[in-house]
C-alpha cells in the first residue's frame, strides 16, 4: 500500500513512521481529514492525532483546511512529493543552521571576552590556540552558510531548473542508446 511505503520513507528523512502514516492516509484520501477520521483509520487516540498533526505542520507537510458547513478541524497535506521532500528537507535544516549559528555566535562571544580581559599578554600557546579556534569557527560558519544558502536554494524552487522532477526525452535514455518513447 502506498501510504504505508510513504509512512517506511519517513525515517530517511528523521522522521516517525507514524507522521509518514498520516501523511500517506491524508494523500490516498485525496481530501482533507478531521482528527476523528484519522483516529479511526489508524486506530490510534484523537489526542495522538492532534499531536501528530501539529508535528505535521511545524515540518510545513500539512495545514488546516476550512470546509464549509462543518465545524470540525480538516487537514490537507501537499499533493506533490517534490515539495514536501523540499519542506522536509528545508525545515529540520533551517532548525539546525539556526542553533549552529547562534552556538557560533557565543562562542565567538566568549573568545572576543576572554581576549580583552586578559591583563597580561597571552602565551604563545594561547594565542594559537585562539587563531585556531577561530579558524573552526569561521570552517563552520562557511559550512553552515552553505547549508543555509542550499536551504533557499530548494525553496526558491530553482532546484527545479537544475535537476527537474520529470527527465526530458534527450536525457532518459535507455540502455540501447535510444529514448524511452521510442
Amino acid at each position: 500500500m502506498i501510504a504505508d511505503r510513504i509512512a517506511d520513507n519517513m525515517d530517511t528523512f528523521g522522521v516517525s513512521s507514524t507522521v509518514g502514516r498520516l501523511l500517506g492516509i491524508i494523500y490516498m484520501n485525496r481530501d482533507a481529514m478531521t482528527l476523528d477520521e484519522l483516529a479511526d483509520r489508524t486506530g490510534m487516540s484523537k489526542t495522538r492525532m492532534s499531536q501528530v498533526m501539529r508535528q505535521m505542520m511545524a515540518l510545513n507537510i500539512a495545514e488546516k483546511e476550512f470546509i464549509k458547513g462543518s465545524r470540525k478541524e480538516h487537514y490537507a497535506v501537499e499533493n506533490d512529493y517534490a515539495r514536501t521532500f523540499i519542506s522536509l528537507f528545508t525545515t529540520n535544516w533551517k532548525e539546525v543552521v539556526s542553533k549552529n549559528m547562534a552556538l557560533e555566535r557565543r562562542l565567538r562571544d566568549r573568545i572576543t571576552k576572554l581576549e580583552n580581559s586578559s591583563e597580561a599578554e597571552p602565551s604563545k600557546e594561547a594565542e594559537e590556540r585562539i587563531l585556531a579556534l577561530k579558524q573552526e569557527l569561521d570552517d563552520w560558519s562557511a559550512y553552515y552558510n552553505w547549508i543555509q544558502r542550499l536551504v533557499d536554494f530548494f525553496e526558491s524552487g530553482e532546484i527545479f531548473e537544475a535537476v527537474p522532477v520529470h527527465e526530458t526525452d534527450s536525457t532518459n535514455k535507455n540502455q540501447q542508446g535510444g529514448t524511452l518513447n521510442d
